[in-house]
C-alpha cells in the first residue's frame, strides 16, 4: 500500500471507531480481516496513524476548526495529527491528499489555510494536553505547573522496556543477545531493558525470539516493573498477588525472591488468568494459581489465609490513565460513570486485602492511574474505613529499594509516590504502601 492508501484506511478505521465508541485494536483487527492485501507493515502503519490521531484528538481537531474533539471528522483526526504528531508542513500533507487512486480527496482551501496558518495558541488546557475535560481539576491536583508538559509527554509513543528475568540469569547475560536491536538498561529499573521504536511506532517482535521463549525476559513498562521492586517481596514471606490478571508482577515477584517465597496469584475475574499458566513454565517462576470458581456468585478462594499474609500486592482495576501513551484511545472511552465504577472496584479490593494480611504485614497498592481519587484518596479511604488499624508506610521507606535516580524523579504524594512519562520516563503508576499495626 502507498503512504496515501494508508491515510486513506487510516480515516475508516477512525470513523468506525468514533461511531461505534470501540476499542481501536478491534477496530483494526476487523479492518484487517476485511483487506487481507494489506501486509503486515501496512497494518502496522495504519495502525500508526490511527493511534497517533487519537492521541492527538483534541489538538488536531482544534486546528482543523472544529469546535469539540467529539466534532472532529475522521479525516480532520488525521489530517490535524500530520501536523501536529508527525510535523508534516502542509504541502507533504497535499502529496498523501491528492484524490489519486486510493488516495482520500484533495485538501479544501479551508483545510489547507488551516495547516499553514493554526496552532494551539489559546487553546483550552484539555485541547492542549488532549484529554477529556472532566478530568483536568483532578489531573491538576496530581502534576500541578507541570500538568501541560505532562499530558504532551502522554501523548507521545511508549518506549519498548522488557524485564529480564533473573531467575535464567542477570541482565547482563541476555543483553548481547538484543543488541541488535539496539537494546540498552532502563534508567530507573535494575532488570530493565529499553528497545527503540521505529518511525512508525512499532517495536520489533521479540516474542518470536529464542530468549523470550527460553524464558529471559518479558515485555514489561519500566514504571510496571518499578511497582514490583517497591513492593519490596521477601524471601520466606507470604505473598498474595490479589489482582494478578496475566501474571507480570507476579513473575517479577517470584524472580524478586528468587523462588524463595510463598507466592499465590488470583483475581477476580478469572478469565484474566489465563496466560499466568504459560507464563509461569516460560520463566521458571514458582506461583500458586487460585482461580475463582462460580459465575456471579464467585466463591472466595482465599479465606484460608485471612490474617496469615505477611504481604498483599494490590494492583487495582483503574481507568488507566497512565497508559494513555500505549491505549490513547481508552482517555476518549472515559466517562465518570466509570470511574466511580472504578474507585468502588478498589474499595473493594483494598478491604479483602486488609483481612488477609497479618499484624505487621503490608498492602501495597497499585494503579496505572494519574487521578488523585483512584490513588491517595483510596488509600485515605482504606485507613477511615479499618479505624485506625493501618498506617501509611512513609515514602522515604517505600522508595528504598529503589536506586537514587528514581528517588530523585518521582512525585512523592500525600500517601505515595507517582510516577509519569516527563518525571520518570514510564507509564504513569502509582504505589502506595501501609502496614497493619502489631
Amino acid at each position: 500500500m502507498t503512504p496515501a492508501a494508508r491515510c486513506a484506511a487510516a480515516i475508516e478505521v477512525l470513523a468506525d471507531i468514533i461511531d461505534r465508541r470501540r476499542p481501536a485494536a478491534d477496530a483494526l483487527k476487523d479492518w484487517g480481516l476485511a483487506h487481507r492485501f494489506a501486509g503486515s507493515g501496512d497494518r502496522a502503519g495504519i495502525a500508526s496513524l490511527v493511534y497517533d490521531a487519537l492521541r492527538r484528538r483534541a489538538s488536531a481537531a482544534w486546528i482543523m476548526g472544529c469546535e469539540t474533539p467529539d466534532a472532529g471528522t475522521p479525516r480532520a483526526l488525521l489530517l490535524g495529527s500530520l501536523r501536529l504528531q508527525q510535523g508534516l508542513a502542509s504541502p507533504s500533507i497535499a502529496a498523501l491528499f491528492s484524490g489519486e487512486r486510493f488516495a482520500p480527496e484533495p485538501l479544501t482551501d479551508g483545510e489547507r489555510a488551516r495547516l499553514n496558518t493554526a496552532n494551539l495558541d489559546g487553546a483550552p488546557r484539555d485541547v492542549a494536553g488532549d484529554c477529556p475535560p472532566f478530568v483536568l481539576p483532578e489531573l491538576e491536583a496530581a502534576l500541578g505547573d507541570d500538568l501541560i508538559p505532562e499530558l504532551k509527554a502522554l501523548a507521545r509513543r511508549a518506549p519498548l522496556d522488557l524485564r529480564v528475568n533473573t531467575l535464567r540469569g542477570p541482565r547482563e547475560a541476555v543483553l548481547p543477545a538484543l543488541e541488535g536491536y539496539g537494546a540498552a538498561p532502563t534508567p530507573h529499573a535494575p532488570q530493565g531493558l529499553r528497545v527503540p521504536v521505529g518511525a512508525d511506532g512499532r517495536g520489533p517482535a521479540l516474542h518470536v525470539e529464542a530468549e523470550f521463549l527460553d524464558g529471559w525476559y518479558e515485555i514489561q513498562d519500566e514504571g510496571s516493573q518499578m511497582a514490583a521492586l517497591l513492593a519490596d517481596a521477601r524471601a520466606g514471606e507470604t505473598l498474595v498477588d490479589l489482582c494478578a490478571g496475566g501474571g507480570g508482577k507476579t513473575l517479577a515477584l517470584a524472580a524478586a525472591t528468587a523462588n524463595g517465597a510463598r507466592l499465590i496469584a488470583t483475581d477476580g475475574d478469572p478469565r484474566r488468568l489465563a496466560p499466568i499458566h504459560e507464563r509461569l513454565r516460560r520463566s521458571g517462576a514458582e506461583a500458586e494459581v487460585r482461580t475463582p470458581r462460580g459465575g456471579k456468585m464467585r466463591t472466595d478462594v482465599l479465606t484460608d489465609l485471612d490474617g496469615t499474609v505477611d504481604r498483599v500486592l494490590v494492583d487495582a482495576p483503574c481507568t488507566g490513565s497512565g497508559t494513555w501513551r500505549r491505549n490513547p484511545d481508552a482517555k476518549w472511552r472515559l466517562r465518570p460513570g466509570s470511574l466511580a465504577t472504578r474507585q468502588a472496584e478498589q474499595a473493594t479490593v483494598l478491604d479483602r486485602a486488609a483481612r488477609l494480611v497479618r499484624p505487621g504485614g503490608r498492602i501495597v497498592y497499585v494503579t496505572c492511574s494519574l487521578l488523585p481519587s483512584e490513588n491517595d484518596d483510596a488509600v485515605a479511604g482504606l485507613l477511615t474505613r479499618t479505624g485506625g488499624a493501618f498506617a501509611t508506610v512513609p515514602s522515604a521507606d517505600l522508595l528504598a529499594p529503589a536506586p537514587a535516580s528514581f528517588r530523585e524523579a518521582v512525585r512523592r504524594t500525600a500517601h505515595g509516590v507517582q510516577m509519569t512519562p516527563l518525571r520518570t520516563g514510564t507509564d504513569g503508576f502509582y504505589v502506595a504502601m501501609v502496614e497493619r499495626r502489631a
